[in-house]
């Protein structure tokens, strides 16, 4: 039987706290609004194609946005949800690249090949080349499209560029995080380099300038050059609030009176971003675009914990199957919205953007079969069901297999020791290791010396590889079924195995020396000639862990807490 233990909290101080009293199914905090009067008319369908702003935020927890009831300042995001429509069972990935390449090809990964952690800077490898990505359907359709932000899908030779993807130009990052101010990224000791684009063009001028700033300043700039008259779409995916945790010192001013560090920067950083999205809404009225403009809102994974990021009070946190890794914070604003200001618990994935958003811009779907996305707009628009019934979280053959998994535990239908996790309907099933499991409260009690692992702890039992949870019922994963519920088990073991047919091989080439930027000028870039993509896209071998040297700094600043964390819950626990 599962055991129960709170570290550092009772259950009593929680609920004083107010984070256990939020009823899920009916959150007083992201309640709907009673419609204005003036809103009850419906619009007419659109007369032509919509203007599309999609904004992506980067390692953003589920419980840092102030409808969520946070104590971090989200004004802009709270004002453009309130008048939207909020998604609150809105689904994306655990990690970085995952999510990116699912938005922009409306395919799960095992179908794309990157089922297996994130695309590293010196491997051979990127988004692949035979997918037609959401951009490219957009201009097909007559828009105008642009990027600003991080890429994270690969670039080793110039075909894996976002101008070569489908975007009209591109300022932004390639790798996966870079200074917020200096640009550089390091990949390893002495495996640094500058990594800020414009186009194919490394952006050396653009150095000193605040990303989220620069992002925003790009945004308006975009807008007040084009014609609201042709249709644009552009595709924010801001650097914020991935670490390092930096922020300009009059943002960080704000939270003074936070006693850990950490939330304190990473709450200005949130409130920052906040306002970078209330300039961006500014120039779309401006220059004329607001009133035929659809804004899509969405976290990337979720909150590193450990960096100030919260997903409480779901389990889990960024990395992980968990609630709090796949669950995200998601709205939609738009004048074009027949129902506003309400909540929607319409089961919406991240691939369910692309044709989500081909079809409002009028585009050609017949020539993309095997989408994994649906048009998802009827059940924003309108508050009707939503044609998604099931999501595949993931398959990863490569992730390191649970110990005490096998395919006797499966029922001889699949080997529970692979990492894997599928949702269908209200059930939710995961099997191998999902990742780390506590719930981790809000980081504010500022007086504890271990106030970052002040956390309620799960212990499943040391020979546990699958989970079952009714997650409508028990959306916070405390209380594993699979046993009262073998029938369910085998079901969606079924469907793993069955999506599993479909799988394509991992692509997950061994990193190339090659990539250093020391090769490319001191920046991050293509690197690769056209015989050597044809050598390495076969894939090659999987790099172990052994092989790789960890990351500068950051690396080892993880592996202290989580040894501190190992330290703290042996004693207390």
């Amino acid at each position: 039987m599962a055991v129960y233990a709170l570290t550092g909290f009772s259950l009593v101080s929680l609920l004083s706290f107010g984070y256990l009293s939020w009823d899920w199914m009916k959150p007083g905090l992201v309640a709907d609004v009673a419609m204005d009067p003036m809103e009850k008319s419906l619009p007419p369908a659109f007369s032509r194609p919509p203007h599309i702003v999609f904004i992506l935020t980067d390692d953003q927890g589920y419980h840092d946005v102030g409808y969520h009831g946070s104590d971090i300042q989200t004004p802009t995001l709270d004002r453009l949800a309130a008048e939207g429509v909020k998604l609150e069972n809105y689904y994306i990935q655990p990690i970085c690249t995952p999510s990116r390449s699912q938005l922009i090809t409306g395919r799960y990964q095992i179908h794309t090949g990157l089922q297996h952690s994130i695309i590293r800077p010196r491997q051979p490898n990127c988004l692949p080349l035979d997918q037609v990505t959401l951009p490219q359907k957009l201009q097909e359709a007559g828009y105008s499209t642009h990027m600003v932000g991080k890429w994270h899908l690969g670039f080793y030779k110039k075909e894996c560029l976002p101008t070569r993807r489908g975007f009209d130009t591109f300022l932004g990052s390639l790798t996966g995080n870079v200074d917020y101010y200096t640009y550089d990224n390091c990949d390893g000791p002495g495996v640094c380099g500058y990594d800020l684009h414009e186009g194919e063009k490394v952006a050396w001028d653009q150095s000193g300038k605040y990303s989220t700033f620069l992002y925003a300043q790009r945004v308006n700039k975009i807008l007040a050059s084009h014609s609201p008259k042709e249709p644009i779409f552009i595709y924010v995916a801001f650097q914020a609030v991935h670490t390092p945790l930096q922020s300009p010192k009059e943002y960080i001013y704000r939270y003074r009176a936070m006693g850990n560090v950490a939330r304190r920067k990473y709450a200005a950083m949130v409130t920052c971003m906040d306002e970078a999205v209330k300039n961006i809404t500014w120039a779309l009225k401006k220059y004329g675009y607001y009133d035929n403009s659809v804004i899509v809102f969405s976290t990337d994974n979720g909150g590193q914990t450990f960096s100030g990021g919260s997903n409480w009070p779901l389990r889990g946190r960024k990395g992980t199957y968990w609630e709090g890794g796949v669950r995200g914070i998601g709205f939609v604003h738009s004048p074009l919205i027949k129902r506003k200001r309400r909540t929607s618990w319409a089961l919406v994935h991240i691939t369910d953007w692309y044709p989500t958003l081909v079809s409002l811009a009028r585009g050609n779907l017949s020539n993309v079969p095997g989408l994994d996305g649906y048009n998802v707009w009827p059940a924003i628009s309108e508050g009707k069901e939503s044609p998604r019934t099931e999501i595949l979280h993931n398959i990863d053959p490569l992730y390191n297999h649970a110990k005490y998994g096998s395919l006797e535990d499966g029922f001889g239908i699949w080997n529970t020791a692979v990492q894997a996790s599928i949702r269908v309907g209200e059930w939710k099933l995961l099997t191998g290791d999902p990742g780390y499991s506590d719930w981790i409260p809000p980081q504010t009690l500022t007086n504890f010396p271990g106030s970052w692992w002040n956390l309620e702890r799960l212990t499943d039992g040391p020979r546990k590889s699958l989970w079952l949870f009714n997650i409508s019922a028990d959306p916070y994963e405390r209380y594993d079924l699979s046993e009262q519920r073998p029938d369910v088990v085998r079901a969606l073991l079924a469907r793993l195995v069955h999506y599993n047919r479909t799988a394509i091989p991992v692509r997950y080439p061994a990193e190339n020396p090659r990539a250093h930027p020391d090769f490319n000028g001191g920046a991050w870039g293509p690197w690769a000639s056209e015989d050597d993509a044809e050598q390495w896209e076969g894939g090659g071998q999987p790099l172990r862990n052994k092989n790789r040297k960890k990351k500068c700094k950051i690396c080892k600043l993880r592996s202290f807490f989580r040894k501190l964390n190992t330290r703290l819950m042996s004693n207390r626990i």
